[in-house]
Order: C-alpha cells, then sequence, then structure tokens
C-alpha cells in the first residue's frame, strides 16, 4: 500500500524553492533555542579550537595590515549568521589574548555579530559577558542579509557603513554559513549543462506541522532541463560556470551565485578589498565534484547542504585574488581563506598563519580526535584528559562531552595532578559563553574543586551557578559543605537557613544538622 504524499510545491528552479524560507522560518521561530535545546549541532563548528584557529589567522592578517602602514583606520570583522554568538565569544578571547602577548603596535578592530533573527541581536546586545567587549569598542551588533544587505549598521556606535567608505580590508567569517545560503543547482552530462527544478512533498499533512517537523518530512524530486543561458550579469559567474562544462563526465553541481553575490557586497564596503575566512562542509577540489548524485539534505531542525568551495575559490582567482585552502585531504571541514585583495601574496603573516593554525595541525585534525576519544574514552587517564582538554583550546562543551570520565578518574590523584587539574577548569571557565544550555557547568566545575578540596575556589563557582542558572538546593547543599570545610561556622549556619526557607523539603538539608561542628 503506498503511503500518501501532500504537494508542497510543484516543479521550481532550485534556487528559488519553498525550502529555502522555510529554513529562515525555522531560525526566526526557534532563535537561540535552536541552539540551547540542541536542535542544531554547533559544537564542531563553534568550539574554543575553532574561535582560536580564526583568531591566529585574524591577527596574522592584523599584523600584515600594520606592516604596510596602515595603524590609524579600524578593521571590521563581520561574522555573518552569528546565531547564537558562542564562536564570536572565543574568536574575541582568543584574539585579545594573542594581541596582548604580541606587545605590537597593530590597528584597532571591530567585531560585529551580523544575523537577519532580531531575537538573536537581542540576546547578544543583552548579553553579560559581552558587555566589556561593547565598552571597550572592540564589538557591534548589525542585521545582515548577505545576499540582499549592500550597508551595514552598527547598531551600538549607531554608524552606518556604505559602499566604498572603508579604508582598510574587511574581514568575512562564514562560519557554517553558506551552507544555507539559496544554491543554484546544475546537472552536467556530456559537455551540456542542465538547470534543475525541484519539486517538493511531504509524507505528513503540512497543516498542523510546525517548521521544524515539516522540514523534516519533506521529500524532493529533480527534473533536469538543459540551458545555454546566462546565469547572471556578471560575466564572472558566466565564466565560472562554462569552465565547468567540459571537466565531469556526470554530475550534479551546486553553484554558489547567491554566496558570491554577498561576497561582492561585503567587498563594496572597503575601497581595500575583502578577505573571507571561512568553514564548513564542503570541496575546494574538483575531483570531490565528480558524481555527485541528486542532493542529499542534512536536517536537523533546519537543513545545509555541502558547500561548493571550488567555485568560490575560482570567483576570488578570476578578480586577482589569492586563495589558501588546505593542502592535505580534510576528513570534516574545509576551513578556506579568501583574499579579494591587490598584491594577496604579500599578506604573508596571515598564509604563516593558516600554515600554522590549519595546514599542520587544524580544526579539522582536532574533529579526528575528539572521535578517537569518544572511542576510547573508558582508557583515557587523567594527565591524557587534562592534555586533551588543552588541546581542544579549553573549550566547555568537550569538557562536559567527557567530564563522566574526569569524576572516575580524578577519585585517584596525586598533588601535581590536583594543581594542573584545578588550573585547567580555571581556563575551562574563562572561555564558556552562556547560550541557556541545560548544563550547569559552573556546578560542575564547583563540585569537581569541593572534592579537591579546593573550597574557597569552590564557593566562586557555587556562586557563578546561581548567577547564571538561578538557586536550587544542591548549590544550597554544597555552599555550606564549604563553609564547613573553612570552618567559617556563621556562613555554615546563615546558608543552612537560607537554603531551608526557600527549600523545605529538601532532604539533605537535614544531613547538615548532623555535622560535628568541634571536629
Amino acid at each position: 500500500m503506498m503511503s500518501e504524499h501532500y504537494e508542497i510545491e510543484a516543479f521550481t528552479p532550485f534556487s528559488e524553492s519553498k525550502i529555502w524560507q522555510l529554513n529562515r522560518d525555522f531560525y526566526h521561530e526557534r532563535g537561540i533555542s535552536a541552539w540551547s535545546e540542541g536542535v542544531v549541532p554547533h559544537q564542531m563548528t563553534s568550539n574554543s579550537r575553532v574561535g582560536k584557529t580564526y583568531a591566529e589567522l585574524i591577527f596574522g592578517l592584523l599584523q600584515d595590515i600594520a606592516q604596510k602602514g596602515n595603524l590609524e583606520e579600524v578593521v571590521y570583522i563581520l561574522e555573518l549568521g552569528a546565531g547564537h554568538g558562542r564562536l564570536a565569544f572565543h574568536i574575541l578571547k582568543h584574539l585579545e589574548l594573542r594581541i596582548a602577548q604580541a606587545q605590537e603596535v597593530l590597528p584597532p578592530f571591530c567585531y560585529i555579530l551580523s544575523d537577519i533573527v532580531e531575537a538573536n541581536l537581542s540576546f547578544f546586545q543583552k548579553h553579560p559577558q559581552l558587555q566589556s567587549y561593547l565598552e571597550k569598542g572592540v564589538l557591534d551588533f548589525a542585521f545582515f542579509d548577505g545576499p540582499i544587505s549592500e550597508e551595514i549598521q552598527l547598531r551600538n556606535a549607531q554608524r552606518t557603513l556604505s559602499p566604498q567608505q572603508l579604508k582598510q580590508p574587511i574581514v568575512a567569517i562564514g562560519n557554517y554559513f553558506f551552507d544555507s545560503l539559496p544554491n543554484e543547482l546544475f546537472y552536467l552530462q556530456n559537455q551540456e549543462i542542465s538547470s534543475s527544478a525541484v519539486a517538493i512533498d511531504s509524507r505528513e499533512n503540512p497543516k498542523g506541522l510546525d517548521t521544524e517537523k515539516l522540514i523534516d518530512n519533506l521529500e524532493f524530486t529533480y527534473f533536469n532541463t538543459i540551458t545555454d543561458q546566462p546565469i547572471d550579469e556578471d560575466p564572472i559567474l558566466n565564466e565560472i560556470l562554462e569552465d565547468y562544462r567540459g571537466i565531469f563526465d556526470q554530475t550534479y553541481l551546486f553553484f554558489p551565485k547567491k554566496a558570491m553575490q554577498c561576497l561582492a557586497h561585503i567587498k563594496s564596503l572597503s575601497k581595500s578589498g575583502l578577505v573571507l575566512l571561512t568553514m564548513d562542509k564542503g570541496f575546494h577540489e574538483l575531483a570531490k565534484l565528480e558524481a555527485k548524485k541528486e542532493p542529499e539534505f542534512i536536517t536537523h531542525g533546519s537543513f545545509s547542504l555541502w558547500v561548493n568551495y571550488h567555485a568560490l575559490g575560482a570567483f576570488c582567482t578570476k578578480q586577482g585574488g589569492k586563495v589558501l585552502f588546505p593542502a592535505f585531504s580534510n576528513f570534516h571541514l574545509e576551513i578556506g581563506c579568501l583574499l579579494f585583495l591587490e598584491e594577496g601574496d604579500s599578506y604573508q603573516k596571515l598564509a604563516a598563519a593558516y600554515q600554522e593554525s590549519v595546514d599542520l595541525f587544524g580544526p579539522d585534525d582536532f574533529n579526528t580526535l575528539k572521535q578517537l576519544s569518544y572511542f576510547n574514552v573508558s582508557r583515557i587517564k587523567l594527565v591524557e584528559l587534562i592534555a586533551l582538554y588543552r588541546l581542544s583550546a579549553y573549550d566547555s562543551t568537550f569538557f562536559i562531552k567527557l567530564l563522566p570520565r574526569l569524576k572516575q578518574v580524578y577519585q585517584s590523584i596525586t598533588f601535581q595532578e590536583r594543581e594542573r587539574l584545578g588550573q585547567t577548569l580555571e581556563r575551562i571557565w574563562d572561555m564558556y559563553f552562556n547560550i541557556n544550555e541545560a548544563h550547569d557547568l559552573a556546578y560542575e566545575i564547583g563540585g569537581i574543586l569541593y572534592d579537591l578540596a579546593y573550597y574557597q575556589e569552590a564557593l566562586i563557582y557555587f556562586q557563578h551557578s546561581v548567577d547564571h542558572f538561578g538557586t536550587k538546593p544542591d548549590v544550597y547543599y554544597n555552599q555550606a559543605l564549604c563553609y564547613y570545610q573553612l570552618r567559617q561556622d556563621k556562613l555554615f549556619y546563615q546558608t543552612i537557613a537560607n537554603g531551608k526557607a526557600s527549600y523545605p523539603n529538601f532532604e539533605r538539608f537535614q544531613h547538615l544538622d548532623k555535622l560535628d561542628m568541634n571536629a
């Protein structure tokens, strides 16, 4: 018996399909909860190691600009589709540290968190962990719709960045951004190019389904029509597509026209050009584009597709730019640096940073080691855990992932390991950015510090728990235990009283009444 399908859309050019609007609708409906509730995965793309990688590349660029004598004007760094803001926090933390360590005279910078979801922008503007950057003028916010927006209105500085206004190169960060922009889709066979249309059906009746559920139930059918029509008024775009004609025997090909328009809009803001730093799943090598089947939509509340980085690279080089892509095969992620600049070869500090932070060992390699650690978690020793945390650049989400093993292995600990673990926990908290996730990192760190007999330090983290997640009986209980160990009797009794008043049915408070205060 055939299941019933519900038509959502008849055959429509792929780039004009309703699926792209559904993707936007999902993020507008969900806001920050798309990430805080774990619907859209982001740990691979927005961890502290990734933030450190971007920071090293930006630092190298700032050094190059300084060597050219451009020290007065601000270098603007525009993050496209910032979403939850965690990546920006990591980049700013690492970049701030890198600049302080170098003690070089560098041009000033301003990081712009941009998004198309007003609720996300409001979240950024009110976030307590971002206020110090706002006050220093190194952070701002803007609504920016990549393929459409032609200027940037900075909400904190109340200034508009218009075409040809900037004297410094502008930096754009496309971190898992281009995979959800509308793509043209072509089918190449026998040196002929066909334009692909898509029809969309739902396996369930769409009435009453929210956007997330609807996306998860969609099915796609493709129809190809041979075409010789130019893809755009821009001859470069037409030339890039035409170059593919004689290369492939048979393949479906994403063509990122909207991404190219987005980059053109950003580039137009500066008289000096654009530097694109980007990471996503995708391919920059021609061989990887051969024999691609009909597109597979990866759904996670929203959906994403792979990125044709080869085409984006060609868009850069055909304008006289320079492209940096990994010299080694990637298993998880592509990380690209596209310099839409004159004399791109002269940016040697940036190129060196790319070689060090991407080619020699980068986020893609770290993701491989993460998977290795998850597979072998039962064998990992304490000193190995500490090394992994350090390798992650003290990423809090990675810490939480391995926390059950940490709780097992620190039960037997040397004095040296205790000291090093305490230092590690401090650095992990420093790299934590709160996006309203359910896991209370501060409480977990406080509990470990208590077990390590760092009672005063544990109290600090239990207070962090209250500040970030509100009160709960376990926090009162553990705070009281810390005061007991520190022999601060007045605070011990006061904390118990406050806890009982707030949570009179919490039975564990009775254990505190039995403690020997003269022990």
